[in-house]
């Protein structure tokens, strides 16, 4: 690969470079020949979907190129899937006991789990392996898969997604994959034919002229396709900063110690030395974890060491233009970065270069748990999650009620006015993830503790209040009221400024507290599930509970969704806070874009709050999370939504 060199000559050079090349592809590809570079490709058909996968580039890397922010983005509801708990729709691909990559510490006994049973309830196999239910669960395996995202893409459609952020789907040996073997294949136990796909990864390396296309990756491109003709756009999730013990660089390592061509790739400490009787090999992992050993980063600490840096390069083009042809259509939109602080910015100014180069239009976020606007802008970032200027506000206020409305329109103003531009129309508005209680269970334990451990975040994340085994931790389904403030969510997610993000089951009524509690198989409307019965600790409820698809749930977001969806107003909208009234509890805002004009009222107290203005008996009622709502009174816990004259 040629050098990163980002100098401002060098910039220009490579720019001009690549105008030449984009030409040179249409002239060429008009002439029926095709441009790819290099000559060495295949191409593979899938469904009606045709692809190929190039299998080496010649392209150098461009610097940072600043344009950003796609506009699409703004427009928006994002869904994200955590794919081994989304939907079997294949049981003949399921994982098997080798697959989970520890079998020699599984009983032989193990067995993919029933879909439909009492969470806290355990397998013959996980009573065979241990006592306690924390000790087995992360070696359950479910068998969500790719099939099972396609077959369920209408489902989405209908409740108004239009974009799909996937946890990671490259091989990888635990149930999350964010422990990579790889991240140029899709983990073959996602696709039709893991058995084939693994016999044809062997002997891969880092160079692309090695690789080939797996029915797994097929897949993903079909996957990819069938969601564009539903203008369903897809990111999926970058780790580029750790890998598993089973990535094929480290298993070299592991064996060729200093000798490996990947010893430069990776924070060794110390190599064994065979002349002891001891095993001294020793590396970092992320945060102590020894099954996520980190990328070593350059010399001066400012970007990711070459080895590493040039293999995540060539996999970033594999999925965003998948068949080289420049036009990167039938790839990924764009990519979510996990832990993308603690990656030098160095290199994300690098990538960016290379991913706005392969398609300007690409959206890019980060996982950033506090503020996120100058890392945004440092980086190259369009968007983060955004934890800190949504989801924290939103459990101090909406959910728990603990601060006031006033204190809660200042806290999303003092986020909001960090961002430069239009960034806040595409930050993440997230309330729950893979990584937190899920929203349902937010709610039900708003009242579970009699103060917070931490204050300033309201307890969001605090694993002294977020875990099933904390004493008063409730593990039941919210009741009337909290049910109240749970459509109040999806409605206020819906129409506040930036694109709403949801965790897959959370319109569906699903309830779990944090990892792994909050990654319970889908509740899927067909599915009856078993009564909820058994305690974390193996003891009894003392009264079993029944869960499912919650019917209503879904169409409080279903119904939000559509009306974002059919108002540009709440996507690229203006935003004003028209009052608040913090003895009521009430928040009142409006977004406003050529000529319309939406009100949002939300009343978090628990007394009806009159409608006094005149403005309320020329306005049109359009939304209501409680049907006794209209221009006169606004009941307790509801929100509503007018169009102003």
């Amino acid at each position: 690969m040629a050098s990163m060199n980002t100098d401002g000559d060098e910039l220009l050079r490579k720019a001009e470079a690549k105008k030449i090349l984009f030409l040179a592809r249409k002239v060429l590809s008009a002439l029926g020949h095709g441009f790819r570079g290099k000559p060495f490709f295949h191409r593979l058909q899938a469904s009606f979907c045709s692809f190929a996968f190039l299998i080496f580039s010649a392209f150098a890397t461009i610097g940072p190129i600043t344009e950003a922010n796609p506009d699409w983005a703004k427009d928006v509801i994002w869904y994200q899937i955590f794919p081994e708990r989304f939907a079997n729709g294949d049981p003949d691909n399921d994982p098997t006991r080798e697959s989970t990559g520890y079998p020699q510490f599984l009983p032989e006994s193990w067995a993919v789990m029933d879909w439909t049973a009492d969470w806290y309830g355990r397998a013959d196999w996980e009573k065979e392996k241990s006592p306690h239910f924390y000790n087995t669960v992360y070696h359950r395996r479910y068998g969500g898969d790719l099939q099972g995202v396609i077959d369920r893409l209408d489902y989405l459609q209908d409740l108004g997604i239009t974009g799909i952020y996937f946890n990671p789907i490259f091989y990888g040996e635990s149930l999350h994959k964010y422990d990579g073997s790889s991240f140029h294949h899709i983990d073959p136990y996602f696709g039709p034919d893991p058995e084939g796909d693994l016999r044809l990864m062997e002997g891969e390396t880092e160079d692309p002229a090695t690789w080939n296309a797996t029915a797994a990756d097929r897949l993903f491109l079909e996957l990819l396709c069938e969601a564009k003709a539903r203008d369903i756009r897809v990111i999926i999730d970058g780790v580029w900063n750790h890998t598993g013990r089973g990535f094929f660089g480290f298993e070299d390592l592991l064996e060729n110690q200093e000798r490996s061509r990947y010893a430069d790739w990776f924070k060794v400490i110390r190599f064994d030395d065979p002349g002891t009787g001891r095993y001294e090999f020793d590396y970092h992992g992320w945060w102590g974890h020894k099954s996520l050993p980190e990328f070593a980063r350059s010399e001066d600490g400012r970007n990711l060491a070459t080895g590493p840096k040039e293999y995540i390069f060539h996999a970033t083009r594999r999925w965003m233009d998948p068949d080289g042809d420049g036009d990167p259509s039938d790839g990924v939109d764009g990519w979510r970065l996990d832990v993308a602080e603690e990656v030098p910015v160095g290199f994300w100014s690098d990538w960016h270069g290379l991913v706005r180069s392969i398609n300007p239009e690409a959206f890019t976020t980060a996982e950033i748990w506090k503020p996120s606007a100058e890392f945004i802008r440092e980086a190259g970032f369009d968007s983060a999650m955004n934890y800190n200027g949504f989801a924290i506000p939103v459990k101090g206020w909406l959910i728990d009620g603990s601060i006031s409305a006033g204190e809660f329109a200042k806290l999303l103003r003092n986020s909001r006015e960090t961002h430069l531009d239009d960034t806040p129309l595409l930050l993440q508005n997230l309330v729950d993830s893979h990584d937190t209680q899920r929203v349902g269970s937010m709610v039900a334990n708003r009242d579970s503790f009699y103060r917070y451990l931490s204050a300033d975040q309201f307890d969001y994340d605090n694993n002294d209040r977020v875990s099933a085994m904390v004493p008063r931790y409730n593990l039941n389904t919210p009741g009337d009221d909290g049910r109240r403030i749970w459509k109040m969510i999806a409605l206020f997610q819906a129409t506040y400024v930036g694109a709403p993000m949801i965790y897959y089951g959370t319109e569906a009524g699903m309830i779990g507290a944090d990892d792994p509690d909050d990654r319970m198989p889908m509740w899927w409307p067909e599915l009856d599930f078993e009564m909820q019965s058994v305690m974390p600790d193996g003891s009894e409820r003392t009264e079993a509970q029944s869960i499912g698809f919650d019917r209503e749930i879904f169409e409080s977001y279903r119904d939000a969704f559509r009306l974002r969806n059919s108002e540009p107003a709440f996507r690229r909208g203006a935003f004003r806070v028209l009052g608040t009234d913090d003895q009521a509890q009430v928040f009142a805002f409006e977004r406003s874009l050529d000529g319309s004009r939406l009100l949002v009222l939300i009343n978090r107290g628990d007394k009806s709050f009159p409608l006094k203005s005149p403005l309320f008996t020329k306005a049109e009622l359009l939304h209501a999370t409680d049907p006794n709502a209209d221009a006169t009174t606004l009941p307790p816990l509801s929100a509503a939504v007018f169009r102003l004259p």
